[in-house]
């Protein structure tokens, strides 16, 4: 068997994060789950394109799935951080860099990893 090249690694780990913040808000429909998919295959592309962005990879997806999400669903996730007021998304950051997480910037305050947002939601650990 062939290795698996650092491309495919970053691109499976950005899929199985993000799938896990979905499942985590019970969000991983089927069509969502396409979302992850079509998001794959464009940032398969941009990395062959830009390979010293691989390491963005994974807060790329996630951004793509929530931009996607807005455009048919409405905002996700919905942050549980802020208790009153209108409901708002959580937002990933860096936009552009490793590790990224997802925050409330009405609060300031990071609330999980991208792949980790179940703890936040209510919910067990994201697996």
């Amino acid at each position: 068997m062939d290795p698996i090249s650092p491309l495919e690694q970053a691109l499976h780990t950005a899929r199985a994060l993000v799938l896990a913040d979905l499942a985590s808000g019970e969000v991983a429909a089927a069509d969502v789950v396409s979302l992850v998919e079509d998001s794959v295959v464009q940032r398969r592309w941009w990395v062959e394109q830009w390979p010293d962005g691989v390491a963005y990879v994974a807060g790329l997806v996630a951004q793509d799935v929530q931009d996607a999400l807005l455009e048919r669903y409405g905002r996700w996730p919905i942050c549980p951080v802020c208790g009153s007021g209108d409901p708002h998304a959580l937002e990933v950051e860096p936009e552009l860099g490793p590790d990224p997480h997802w925050v409330c910037h009405k609060a300031g305050v990071k609330v999980a990893s991208v792949g980790s947002l179940g703890p936040a939601l209510g919910g067990g650990p994201s697996s």
